[in-house]
């Protein structure tokens, strides 16, 4: 009996499906990775001063209070 079905080694489930991932999975790293970096930059150029320092808790979830943003 002949093999009627195609096999390409080209084929979306072979290699080709294979680097569409690979492609796929290193433009989300890509794009992740400027994403941080702009986050981090945007993040690095703001200045906080702390206020009233001795009232801090160690374990509190108002220490946000303590933190102004300098403008």
């Amino acid at each position: 009996m002949e093999n009627k079905t195609r096999r390409m080694c080209f084929n979306i489930n072979g290699l080709m499906g294979g680097l569409i991932a690979t492609f796929l999975l290193l433009g989300v790293l890509v794009y992740l990775t400027i994403w941080a970096i702009k986050v981090q930059q945007a993040n690095a150029t703001q200045e906080y001063k702390l206020v009233d320092e001795g009232n801090i808790q160690m374990i509190s979830t108002d220490n946000r209070k303590h933190r102004v943003l300098v403008k």
